[in-house]
């Protein structure tokens, strides 16, 4: 089974134990040491203090000193709704950017198709652009 795939089956079977009526979401992460760190979004009550849903498998991975490699990010609006691909927002690129460009992550595509592009990829116009890369990688993981 193609990784993708493999991050796609665990995140909604996690989605449907976690949240079986309702809306659901959850993200889930691949680390080149073969673990799968499966976060939610933080719940406040003011919305401002919440975080994205990647936000914790991010958090997971700098614990256990482990680099990424693999993002995605799913939600449905309801338990018969079908799952969508959010591509990470700027604030997740900039956090997940602390493992290269290369990280792989899922978009959003019109299709719903399940497709993952590099960081790099999906940000053409990114601020590191203006870098020496060799400057850059003494702040990846």
């Amino acid at each position: 089974m193609k990784i993708e795939q493999e991050l796609y089956d665990r995140v909604t079977t996690f989605i449907e134990d976690r949240y079986p009526n309702d809306w659901g979401g959850a993200a889930i992460m691949k680390t080149e040491q073969g673990s799968y760190l499966i976060s939610v979004a933080l719940e406040s009550a003011n919305a401002s203090a919440g975080l994205c849903m990647e936000t914790g498998a991010m958090c997971e991975a700098q614990k256990l000193n482990e680099k990424i490699t693999h993002s995605l990010c799913i939600t449905r609006d309801d338990e018969d709704s079908p799952y969508k691909v959010l591509t990470p927002c700027g604030i997740c690129q900039e956090r997940l950017l602390y493992w290269g460009d290369e990280v792989l992550v899922g978009v959003t595509v019109d299709n719903d198709e399940l497709i993952f592009k590099p960081l790099k990829e999906i940000n053409l116009f990114h601020w590191t652009n203006a870098y020496d890369k060799e400057n850059l990688e003494k702040y990846e993981g």
